[in-house]
């Protein structure tokens, strides 16, 4: 008997909260606002503050999740002040596992992290879920590339990969990452900055060891409440 599971993606780096246009504004209300709208079960976030004053000092990954509902997995990057910075895995799902890698830097840089989740979905079956904020250097961008897909070797489940990657369709780390990961290159399009995106630098990936396909895949038309567009996707996984 074939069995088929639906999955909603969140991808969406939040630029701390701070809308561009109000530069002196933290509105995580309006981060949250769009997280509930799109019924996302996965998210990744990128860029979140915990307990940094130039966002009040607010632990943004737990407000996050107060504000959606949602259970949360914090993956620090950086201390930053007298806080964090780093990304943020919510899920409406129960959370299994977890796990938080420092990616590797051949360059001196901004320390990245890859985090990745176990998630049982209702009927029981299980998939994991990682999170990434690439480093801007080609050569650190490279090095963690690689060191993802060594990573995503280790599974046997569905592995979903979603981040701010800082690097085009064409560009050699996508490359390296499309060797393990499938990319969805029909319906992808730009998504920074938040207004007239120019650039594609967000991606929602499936490791190419998963079964599934793509039901649906755009970047919200959300420009408002950060630099970046939001990320969605549906996909089915069938077993």
């Amino acid at each position: 008997m074939t069995y088929a599971q639906r999955i909603k993606i969140l991808s969406y780096n939040i630029h701390h909260g701070s809308p561009p246009a109000h530069a002196n504004k933290i509105d995580l209300e309006a981060i949250a606002k769009v997280i509930k709208d799109s019924d996302a079960d996965l998210v990744g976030v990128q860029e979140v503050d915990v307990r940094v004053s130039r966002s009040g000092n607010v632990d943004q990954a737990a407000k996050l999740a107060e504000l959606t509902g949602m259970d949360y997995f914090f993956s620090k990057g950086i201390d930053l002040e007298e806080g964090e910075y780093g990304t943020l895995i919510l899920t409406k799902h129960k959370i299994v596992g977890k796990r938080r890698y420092d990616l590797p830097m051949v360059e001196e840089s901004e320390n990245r992290s890859l985090a990745i989740v176990d998630v049982e979905l209702p009927d029981g079956k299980m998939v994991s879920f990682a999170n990434t904020h690439l480093d801007l250097g080609e050569a650190n961008k490279v090095a963690q590339a690689k060191y993802i897909n060594e990573l995503g070797d280790w599974y046997e489940r569905p592995l979903i990969l979603v981040g701010d990657l800082n690097a085009e369709p064409d560009d050699e780390p996508i490359k390296i990452l499309e060797t393990h990961f499938e990319r969805n290159t029909t319906s992808n399009g730009p998504t920074f900055p938040n207004v007239n995106p120019r650039t594609e630098i967000d991606y929602i990936m499936v490791g190419k060891h998963s079964k599934f396909a793509w039901k649906s895949y755009q970047v919200l038309s959300e420009e408002y409440a950060s630099d970046h567009r939001p990320l969605f996707t549906e996909i089915e996984i069938v077993e």
